[in-house]
């Protein structure tokens, strides 16, 4: 912001100022007393101030139409910046560094920025090799961008080659922003889509796929079906691109099936498990509805994964998305082989791990199985969690053993 400029001020209603004080990075629209606007009509999209009722500074952020009206950058009297954007690079960049992530010759892809886990809410960047593919869910941080693709070449220098944003499926509807997906710098030769975790190769499309092209939220969860996949014959469903399925056949399995209602997930699948194991691996892929496919299958299956997408995006679905669980959840458990392990999972934001285990519960209840929960699982350290963000842990998974 220019110097001549005065930023618009969020001013709170009484008492409302708690939940910032505890740091928790959003502000709710219900909260807002008023909204004095700047040298400057508010946008959405702009950073504001936000104050108590009695006018002291708490928190800056983006303003954005909707139930969460500010997401906060800082709770200082900081400019937001340049610099600024480099210095939460930098803290990002420093703990994948802590994690043993970034210069990894058996994983390069990993997560560099995750939304509120680093301080950055309304921020996705993943890392694929040499390409950086950036995800705006706010107007602001869309707006933000050519600074962020900025200070991601200065962090990384010549490590990263290119920067791909991929916002337009992930930006509010409303704003109308008419984006469009493309490279913010550099171009990444066809090469480049070719990425390795924990020793395995995968093609990525980050132009064309799902979320920014890979599903990094699992690294350590399929490194877990690897190692305990020998000899089972596995049944992956909502596949996409086969990372589980690679894992198991990595592991030893005597037979892997994919599944994917998507025709392009499935052909990635095959490619994926080509890429590493040659054309004669014990796999297969199938282009169908995993639910209705759980139906009619056998009771062959000694390893299931169930690992679809999120159900409920919102709590106003909260039941429905409930029901799809449990339904998926029973089937498995009642058609798996005795001595199978069922690993199955929730990414939904609005399930909470209470109640993911409390509806698993109620399916192997249904299923009349003698089921124990030998794992609990979550994402990996690449997407932290804010600790005055708890909604941040979306991710629930547990293995269970079924006898």
């Amino acid at each position: 912001m220019r110097t001549s400029e005065i930023r618009s001020i969020v001013h709170l209603r009484r008492g409302k100022e708690e939940s910032l004080e505890r740091r928790h990075p959003w502000v709710f629209s219900g909260a807002i007393e008023r909204i004095t606007e700047g040298s400057k009509p508010l946008a959405e999209g702009d950073i504001v101030d936000v104050v108590t009722r009695q006018g002291e500074f708490i928190a800056r952020g983006h303003y954005q139409i909707g139930s969460i009206a500010v997401r906060v950058l800082s709770f200082e009297q900081e400019e937001i910046d340049s610099a600024w954007w480099l210095r939460r690079v930098v803290a990002a960049k420093q703990l994948r560094e802590t994690l043993g992530l970034s210069n990894n010759d058996t994983t390069t892809c990993y997560r560099l920025i995750h939304g509120e886990g680093d301080m950055l809410p309304g921020l996705v960047v993943d890392v694929y090799g040499k390409v950086a593919v950036v995800q705006c869910h706010s107007v602001g941080m869309y707006h933000s961008r050519s600074l962020i693709a900025e200070a991601i070449r200065e962090a990384y220098g010549d490590q990263i080659e290119a920067i791909y944003d991929k916002s337009s499926q992930t930006l509010p509807y409303k704003a109308e922003l008419g984006a469009i997906d493309g490279y913010l710098w550099g171009r990444a030769a066809e090469k480049d889509n070719i990425v390795l975790e924990n020793g395995l190769r995968f093609k990525v499309n980050w132009e064309e796929g799902q979320k920014t092209g890979f599903f990094i939220d699992q690294r350590v969860n399929r490194d877990m079906v690897r190692q305990l996949a020998a000899g089972r014959k596995v049944l992956n469903t909502f596949c996409y691109t086969g990372g589980f399925s690679v894992a198991a056949l990595a592991g030893g399995a005597r037979e892997v099936v994919s599944i994917d209602l998507s025709e392009r997930a499935v052909k990635l699948a095959d490619e994926n498990v080509r890429l590493n194991f040659g054309d004669d691996a014990p796999h297969s892929a199938i282009a169908t509805n995993a639910v209705e496919y759980l139906k009619d299958i056998d009771d062959s299956y000694d390893l299931i994964i169930l690992d679809p997408p999120a159900f409920a995006k919102h709590h106003k679905v909260l039941g429905n998305a409930l029901q799809g669980y449990k339904k998926i959840n029973v089937r498995a458990l009642q058609k798996i082989r005795p001595g199978g392990l069922l690993f199955t999972f929730s990414c939904s934001q609005a399930v909470s791990r209470d109640l993911f285990r409390t509806t698993l519960f109620t399916a192997a209840a249904i299923a009349r199985r003698k089921v124990r929960v030998v794992a609990q699982l979550t994402q990996p350290a690449d997407h932290p969690i804010n600790i005055y963000h708890p909604e941040g842990e979306y991710l629930k998974g547990l293995v269970l053993y079924v006898e």
